[in-house]
């Protein structure tokens, strides 16, 4: 099945388009997580007890592949695990690992994407599509930085080019050549981009640009994200889930108090409230 094909599905079947962004940052997790157990154990234990939690009401996970590789060896091994379990729980699984590299260097990390046990990655296309492409030859969906949260990308993103075009809109123009050759069964490609939430002053026009991409929309909750930011960047079908796949963290998987023994609860209410949140918008 497409990444794109596959995505729909997870969106319909959860009721939703939402994502929780699996983060994990040992010095947060619950005492009864951490207690008895080395780093990479206890964020292995942590995401899989937040996939339990919250698989019944997410379309998708997102792993954050730095939070794992910290831990070396043993860290990577926990990510693998999670991600098989989370797919293995019928979650669109996301590796944000935002990879971006010259050919032949993708190619090795497309591979391990794949072995990883994740349907997609988020990549830097700032190398030029063709860089992207290993990604699609495995079999992946990709994300491809458009227009991302941090404050800081304003300073690269939004400057123009000599067109008039800023390097976001280039970027969203690159997307959807090359999406328009990847496109699955619900008319969606499997190229998608990464379009934050903060940033749906330009969300309008983006969208207009990328009318077949899914939005991977980091920033909601807790970086600032309304859902007014959301809907301006909806492509107009709902039963799709309009397009776009919000993700929160912080929100969702630290949604407890430290020394709770039921900290799964607390975090099954924050993903019930995030999908509420967004299918009222998503309408």
């Amino acid at each position: 099945m497409m990444f794109s094909d596959r995505l729909v599905d997870a969106v319909r079947r959860a009721g939703a388009p939402v994502c929780v962004g699996l983060d994990p940052v040992l010095e947060k997790l619950p005492a009864a997580v951490r207690d008895g157990r080395d780093a990479a154990g206890a964020i292995a234990q942590f995401c899989r007890g937040v996939v339990r939690a919250v698989a019944p009401h997410m379309a998708a996970v997102k792993c954050q592949s730095a939070c794992f590789e910290r831990h070396g060896a043993a860290g990577v091994a926990a990510l693998w695990e999670v991600q098989r379990e989370a797919a293995g729980a019928g979650l669109a699984v996301v590796l944000d690992a935002k990879r971006g590299d010259i050919g032949i260097s993708a190619g090795h990390y497309a591979a391990a994407a794949r072995h990883s046990g994740a349907h997609a990655v988020t990549v830097s296309g700032y190398l030029g599509m063709e860089t992207v492409e290993p990604f699609l030859k495995e079999g992946l969906g990709v994300f491809v930085l458009v227009r991302t949260s941090n404050p800081g990308s304003d300073a690269v993103q939004a400057a123009r080019l000599g067109d008039g075009r800023t390097v976001g809109e280039m970027m969203a123009d690159e997307v959807a050549a090359l999406g328009a050759t990847h496109l699955g069964q619900q008319g969606y490609s499997d190229v998608g981009a990464v379009v934050g939430a903060t940033k749906s002053a330009e969300g309008r026009a983006l969208r207009g640009r990328m009318p077949r991409q899914w939005f991977l929309v980091p920033g909601y909750g807790a970086q600032g994200g309304t859902a007014e930011d959301i809907r301006a960047l909806l492509d107009g079908r709902p039963e799709c889930g309009g397009g776009v796949l919000v993700t929160a963290s912080r929100s969702v998987i630290y949604a407890f108090d430290a020394g709770d023994r039921a900290w799964e609860k607390a975090v099954t209410r924050a993903a019930i409230a995030l999908a509420g949140e967004v299918a009222a918008v998503v309408g």
